[in-house]
């Protein structure tokens, strides 16, 4: 189920969670290496169908050669239309892994890394106009503090903005070790790495525009999804967790919850769990990386009857 592209978090879980139907369509919103999208695969029959998204042109050297099966080389926040242009205008389950790949930050060319020395690019998508590089040399130390402490929630955020400033001011930030050398000073000792992950989110999150596509997924895919149909998603830090966790309980980002004449919460999901599902004790062993995981799930309701 994996590859050396990326090692899939909470295989079992997710698949299970996902309730598939042999004959259903679905809907893998984040290909990467396709090690959800080939476990998917296993269990369709063959009347089912699934469709994949990734606006990484990397991940298309790991599509599946199986006519059931369609990768649409786009950002998930176009789910609906490219469903529709594939002649799907209702599907059985999504599953979405967010974050980034394990290929995306091994490659220290894409930028992505805090360890290796790389162009300060961190976009998913080549197309996109804006890069890390562009936000750390372009934009005003209020921006960019703004940003720092929006995104990468850093406690330091306007003494780490004033480096970058002062630093650029002096050459321009190329590199990924050039952003390093300029915030040093606001490295905690002992907590480098992790301020540094901090660091390289928040320019993330902004050059990708991933919790506004994130919004648009889950609004799209609920009115997509059949009643019953599932919404599992994965995510990997606070801000995508918050998103996904008030939306599957209250329909909204916010969190508000409304409630009918009778009191019943009007929504358009039911949480299947309370809480989130996080890896096993083994699985952290074996990928450090999935030690930030948080599993959501959560049902279509029939309107009709709920």
């Amino acid at each position: 189920m994996e590859t050396n592209y990326h090692k899939p978090v909470l295989l079992a879980e997710s698949i299970e969670a996902l309730h598939i139907v042999g004959s259903g369509v679905f809907v893998d919103a984040t290909f990467g290496g396709g090690g959800h999208s080939r476990a998917i695969m296993q269990q369709l029959g063959p009347e089912g169908r699934l469709l994949a998204f990734d606006q990484d042109p990397d991940a298309t050297a790991q599509a599946i050669a199986d006519e059931r099966f369609t990768l649409i080389g786009e950002n998930f926040r176009h789910l609906r239309n490219f469903l529709r242009l594939n002649g799907v205008r209702a599907i059985d389950g999504l599953i979405a892994d967010l974050g980034i790949s394990s290929h995306q930050i091994d490659e220290p060319s894409r930028g992505f890394s805090t360890r290796a020395e790389g162009e300060l690019d961190m976009r998913m998508d080549p197309r996109t106009e804006v890069s890390a590089r562009d936000l750390v040399n372009n934009l005003d130390e209020c921006a960019l503090a703004n940003l720092l402490r929006l995104y990468g929630e850093l406690p330091n955020a306007t003494r780490m903005a004033h480096d970058i400033c002062a630093a650029r001011r002096e050459a321009e930030i190329v590199t990924t070790f050039d952003l390093r050398r300029a915030v040093a000073r606001q490295l905690p000792r002992g907590q480098e790495n992790k301020y540094l992950a901090m660091l390289f989110q928040a320019l993330r999150i902004e050059v990708n525009g991933e919790l506004d596509a994130l919004r648009q997924l889950l609004e799209q895919a609920t009115a997509l999804l059949v009643p019953g149909g599932r919404l599992v998603i994965i995510a990997y830090h606070s801000l995508e967790d918050r998103l996904v966790k008030n939306y599957m309980r209250s329909g909204n980002f916010e969190g508000e919850q409304t409630k009918d004449f009778f009191g019943n919460l009007i929504r358009p999901l039911r949480p299947v769990s309370a809480k989130a599902i996080t890896p096993t004790a083994e699985e952290q062993a074996q990928n450090s990386r999935s030690r930030s995981a948080r599993l959501r799930v959560a049902e279509k309701l029939n309107p009709k009857n709920d």
